[in-house]
């Protein structure tokens, strides 16, 4: 059964959570969104002067201080601007914390304390509050003030030593999954944390760090080195450290990615390219002779599968064996099984091209059921109502945006 839209009569698992999140641009907004598909109340607390500066992040514009960028990093979000540098935003913080289960950021290490947001300061207004810090590098140390980006963390934990061709330059991955996977890390403390402040009554501060993230995900390279001094390297046709064969192979047209990571599978893979000899050949008995011999296995698996189309091979192996066609982006959405498997939504925005923006779901489901996707409030579009539940008048909020407070 392929996968629907979640229906907005079904609650989902994080009704009824509110979260504050001070943010912008990628890592701190890509883990707010997932609490906020989930079902949390995500207020997002921007500048008055432009609001998140992904907004203005081109090359493609939904409108004034809207765009296509900012869409895919807030989705179902509310939007407050609030100058947290004036006194009297400072006051509209601490009267909206009480209604909060959580305060997020994702500022430079030293800003937090600040602009008055973490445990210290808004503890003593409602003990049970957890306050969540994204960094670039965390806090309390001697890097604290220093800014920081997805690629440079995977420049210094070796992220870039590790992608591309031996005889090529470094390069990064071609997305910013430092951020990405960050920005989850967070959701995750921030959620375990007020699960234990709620049977607690006392909340906590929750830091993740980019460089932390990044250094966290070397996973059993590390370990490899930590224990037995071992430096992974690049190899060729970005194949896996130590099972063989797993890598990429040409075919008549394209690539494929092969994964043959249990014997099971170098079985029927050898079979399916009318190889049985190998079966038989010292040279290919196990992995560990596969990996001595990785550079004369790639020749002459590639001399077997340039002998058929990609199309080909897929078909043939398809249900028994780890593989892959290379596709580009386009190639990637326009993928039948995308459409299949419901992860494209179409989703109502006034600016957008026949009021209408396509995005991607999240990709949890719900009792196999897609999240149903809603765009970004506009800049500052919710600070009337929330700014009249916490009791100001309409007096009181029209003085303060003449100030520049909201």
């Amino acid at each position: 059964m392929q996968p629907q839209n979640h229906q907005a009569a079904k609650p989902k698992p994080l009704a009824g959570l509110r979260i504050l999140s001070v943010e912008q641009y990628g890592a701190g907004p890509f883990g707010s969104m997932y609490l906020s598909d989930l079902g949390a109340e995500v207020i997002k607390l921007e500048n008055p002067d432009g609001g998140d500066v992904s907004r203005a992040t081109g090359p493609f514009f939904l409108g004034a201080s809207d765009s296509e960028f900012f869409q895919t990093f807030n989705l179902g979000k509310r939007s407050i601007t609030i100058d947290l540098k004036q006194t009297k935003g400072r006051d509209v913080l601490h009267r909206l914390v009480p209604t909060l289960d959580a305060v997020m950021n994702n500022l430079r290490g030293d800003q937090p304390a600040k602009l008055g947001l973490d445990y210290a300061a808004l503890g003593k207004i409602k003990p049970a509050i957890v306050c969540a810090h994204l960094s670039a590098y965390g806090r309390g140390h001697e890097r604290e003030a220093w800014p920081g980006y997805d690629y440079l963390m995977q420049a210094e934990a070796g992220y870039l030593s590790l992608t591309g061709e031996p005889d090529a330059p470094p390069a990064r991955f071609g997305l910013s999954m430092v951020d990405y996977m960050s920005g989850v890390t967070t959701a995750l403390g921030l959620v375990s944390a007020v699960l234990g402040a709620r049977a607690r009554g006392l909340g906590c501060d929750v830091d993740v760090a980019l460089f932390d993230v990044a250094m966290h995900q070397l996973s059993y390279p590390a370990t490899w080195y930590l224990n037995q001094a071992h430096r992974t390297t690049r190899l060729e046709r970005s194949a896996h450290p130590s099972t063989v064969p797993c890598q990429l192979y040409k075919t008549a047209d394209g690539y494929v990615f092969v994964m043959a990571m249990l014997d099971k599978f170098w079985q029927e893979f050898v079979r399916g390219i009318g190889r049985d000899q190998w079966l038989s050949d010292p040279r290919f008995a196990d992995f560990a002779a596969r990996r001595a011999h990785r550079l004369l296995l790639t020749e002459l698996i590639d001399a077997a599968l340039q002998t058929q189309q990609t199309a080909y091979w897929l078909k043939l192996f398809q249900a028994k064996l780890p593989i892959a066609p290379v596709l580009d982006i386009a190639q990637a959405l326009d993928n039948p099984f995308v459409e299949r498997r419901a992860l494209i939504a179409e989703i109502a925005h006034a600016a957008a091209a026949n009021g209408k923006l396509r995005v991607l779901q999240n990709p949890i489901l719900l009792d196999g059921e897609r999240i149903a996707a809603k765009d970004c409030s506009a800049l500052g579009a919710d600070a009337q109502s929330l700014l009249a539940e916490l009791g100001f008048s309409s007096a009181d909020i029209a003085l303060m945006k003449a100030e520049r407070v909201i």
